[in-house]
């Protein structure tokens, strides 16, 4: 019973919030470098399939499930990483990866989280006088993706590095965000 009781305050002590931004290993890398992210979980969201895979997940997008400690990090910083780490003005996906699988979304779970996501849109929009394409969802189901897509950045760092920088990733988001993306 105690175990129980251990378990249920450490979930109540975080939060989770889901994020597309393409590829979810980049995104899954950015997160994990936040402190106060205690877990991030690789997957597919916002479809219809009950059991979607990295070969059918038609309907959903990649994405990334973040715990994190909210008395070390603010949903607002989250909202701040993940911008920085995406390039919010592409329709078409995420640098070299295309497709419907590859948009843009914030999900939420809240008013609160709709209206700071939909707040720093507008920023965005504001400050480069441009279109910003992400979406803003509530959040519906949230499938992890298979074992050998998590922690694709630490198992296989050579290969994420190449792939990271040939994909176009890296300069992108230099060229728009400078030295605030990771």
């Amino acid at each position: 019973m105690h175990g129980q009781t251990a378990m249920a305050e450490d979930a109540a002590e975080t939060k989770t919030a889901i994020f597309a931004g393409g590829c979810f290993w980049c995104v899954e890398d950015a997160f994990d470098k936040v402190d106060g992210v205690t877990e991030t979980v690789s997957g597919y969201a916002g479809g219809t399939l009950k059991n979607p895979t990295y070969a059918n997940h038609k309907t959903h997008v990649e994405a990334l499930k973040v715990t994190y400690d909210p008395s070390k990090v603010t949903y607002a910083e989250l909202l701040d990483n993940y911008w920085h780490n995406i390039d919010p003005f592409d329709p078409a996906g995420q640098f070299c990866d295309k497709g419907p699988a590859y948009h843009t979304v914030v999900f939420v779970t809240n008013d609160a989280e709709k209206a700071l996501a939909e707040k720093t849109k507008q920023e965005i929009a504001e400050q480069f006088g441009k279109k910003v394409e992400t979406e803003i969802r509530p959040t519906t189901t949230f499938t992890a993706a298979e074992e050998y897509h998590q922690d694709y950045h630490t198992k296989n760092p050579v290969s994420y590095k190449y792939y990271k920088w040939g994909c176009g990733r890296a300069q992108r988001l230099s060229e728009i965000w400078g030295d605030k993306s990771s």
